[in-house]
């Protein structure tokens, strides 16, 4: 009987398994495929897509889209390093104002915590809309065609807030008290004792910070005038398809034949430029993203 009753469950597991790595599997290939067929339509003639469409493999192969892209390396290194400059600094700032944040707030001791998390939780349901903000930036503020207009609003998020103060809480309020009874302050604990103990959740708040100052354009187009030589990434690279549609479109291109443009390789080809930093970086963070993820769900 208990052999006959192992058997079943080893037969139960082994099918389980099966079934989820098989679900597992085919949900990994179908999100690896978009990407396959991006990298794969970038080095395609502009041609062979237009005959034959997207395809998985290049049915001819071209670098065409990139050279074009890359046709002035100086605009596209210094378009890297503004992005990369206001990733880096503003994810840093970012998390350090959030941490604080949430720290402060899932403090018993603090009087107006709860007032503070309604204030920050309402304006996740209300804001004041395009015009106001344009006009606080650029008249209030006077940083039109400065980077701070791109760095200043993506430091703080009520979602990120709100999730960091969920991980705060999940730590043993006596450790802080047994900090403060050795005479430690409270800028003392949350540096050498909250701050270390935050790293999954800072790991993900870290990611969707920096991740969304890697793919800011909207605030760049809104702020940053074409005056200036260097602009972020991706308003570069919306700025070259742009061009390159109009002069495929313009009857005044006169030295250029349209088809020579390879409009729909060098989106493939932007995008391309735009998330390989990214994804060659996310597997670092990954571990500590599904840590931060899982935590944060549970407390919420």
């Amino acid at each position: 009987m208990e052999n006959s009753a192992r058997r079943n469950i080893d037969f139960s597991t082994i099918m389980v398994r099966i079934i989820g790595y098989g679900f597992i599997g085919f949900f990994a290939l179908c999100c690896l495929l978009p990407f396959v067929l991006i990298l794969s339509s970038s080095l395609t003639s502009e041609r062979a897509i237009m005959e034959s469409g997207f395809s998985l493999w290049p049915k001819e192969f071209s670098t065409f889209a990139y050279e074009i892209v890359f046709k002035n390396p100086r605009l596209v290194i210094g378009s890297y390093m503004v992005t990369l400059i206001i990733t880096v600094v503003g994810t840093a700032v970012g998390l350090f104002i959030i941490a604080m944040t949430g720290y402060a707030l899932q403090r018993q001791d603090f009087l107006y915590r709860n007032k503070i998390s309604f204030y920050i939780y309402f304006t996740t349901l209300f804001s004041g809309g395009l015009v106001p903000f344009y006009l606080l930036i650029t008249q209030y503020l006077h940083l039109k065609d400065n980077y701070l207009a791109v760095l200043l609003p993506g430091l703080l998020s009520p979602f990120l807030i709100i999730m960091m103060k969920a991980f705060v809480k999940s730590i043993p309020h006596e450790i802080t008290e047994s900090a403060k009874m050795d005479g430690a302050g409270d800028f003392t604990i949350f540096l050498r004792i909250i701050l270390p103990m935050t790293t999954p959740a800072l790991a993900t708040i870290g990611l969707f910070i920096a991740l969304g100052y890697w793919n800011e354009w909207y605030n760049s187009m809104l702020f940053l005038s074409p005056n200036m030589e260097y602009r972020p990434l991706q308003l570069f690279l919306y700025n070259v398809i742009t061009s390159a549609d109009f002069i495929r479109n313009s009857a005044a291109s006169s030295n250029v034949t349209p088809q020579d443009i390879p409009l729909e390789s060098m989106k493939m080809a932007t995008a391309i430029v735009a998330t390989g930093p990214v994804i060659l970086f996310y597997p670092f963070v990954q571990k500590y993203f599904i840590q931060g993820i899982t935590v944060g769900a549970v407390k919420g």
